[in-house]
């Protein structure tokens, strides 16, 4: 089976009322304790990849690897750039096989948002890809991206036809109270519905995608915390307000730091065990179980897509 665009997978997701995840991946350990999650479940899959995992990585192994990933699972795979913030980068993905990209022009004022959004959209959709935009701006650090608490916007409601319509986009990331990275939340988390309930008026039917929607899980914080970390006050989104988006119009729900800390804390844990070990296959091995296991739980309880490949 090919790498697919998630067009049709947005379709059934919005009409079944579930969304699909959407994992960044940086290294073989993390593609496979993902695709092993979703094969098991037999759940769709969107890979991402960031700009920073490009330089990290390479393109042509992260793409490689998911290629590996497509003919050991058989699954429904898509393969999409993450925050793509030029015209040149989301075409070097289009070129090198990318089936989605994202061109984040959140940062630019509407109109030069509306304008480098279409650029995109026009040549990816000349090369059979789909494009993600962005309406508002997500406060939090991830990679490169990083919004303060003062440049951070929701989305205007108001602007999202106009956006959708002049162009051609096929999916539309808004903020709605998430954010980038593991300390998301001062107080007590607290999603805009409002918002989307009224952007869904605006463009109903049309998919929608949340960024910045890690839950933080705290069994990861402690085990960090633990072994020598210093993360106090790490919180993300309560699961339970991202099945309620899951079941409105949000298709897409992006899942990046949960990994980073799933990983993070077991093998932290590991060498706190195991202190003269120095084997990475001993030390990713339980890495990558763990990135499996809460893959599973992501797919089954938050967001829906079990059984949906």
């Amino acid at each position: 089976m090919p790498l697919v665009t998630s067009k049709e997978m947005f379709k059934k997701a919005y009409d079944g009322g579930y969304a699909i995840g959407a994992f960044n991946v940086n290294n073989m350990e993390i593609v496979q304790g993902i695709t092993e999650a979703a094969k098991e479940l037999q759940a769709p899959l969107i890979l991402q990849v960031s700009k920073g995992a490009r330089a990290y990585a390479n393109h042509i192994y992260l793409r490689k690897l998911v290629e590996a990933a497509l003919e050991d699972t058989g699954l429904p795979i898509c393969l999409h750039l993450d925050h793509g913030d030029s015209y040149e980068l989301c075409c070097e993905c289009i070129d090198g096989g990318f089936t989605s990209v994202m061109i984040d022009g959140s940062h630019h004022p509407f109109e030069e948002n509306i304008a480098l959004t279409k650029k995109v959209v026009d040549y990816a959709h000349d090369h059979g890809v789909v494009v993600e935009a962005e309406l508002g701006r997500l406060e939090g650090v991830e990679d490169e991206i990083k919004v303060s608490s003062e440049d951070a916007s929701y989305t205007k409601p108001e602007e999202v036809q106009e956006f959708v319509e002049k162009t051609g986009v096929d999916s539309l990331a808004i903020a709605i109270g998430t954010s980038h990275g593991a300390f998301k939340f001062k107080g007590e988390a607290k999603l805009r519905f409002d918002i989307l309930d009224e952007v869904v008026k605006r463009i109903p039917g049309f998919p929608i995608v949340l960024h910045g929607a890690s839950s933080v899980i705290p069994e990861f914080v402690e085990m960090i915390n633990k072994y020598g970390g210093d993360m106090p006050g790490a919180k993300g989104v309560p699961e339970d307000m991202l099945r309620k988006a899951a079941g409105s119009a949000v298709c897409k729900i992006n899942i990046d730091s949960d990994l980073r800390l799933a990983m993070t804390a077991t093998i932290r844990k590991y060498f706190a065990e195991n202190p003269s070990h120095f084997d990475p296959r001993q030390y990713l091995k339980p890495a990558r179980a763990a990135i499996k296991d809460m893959v599973k739980h992501k797919i089954e309880y938050v967001l829906g897509c079990a059984g949906k490949a």
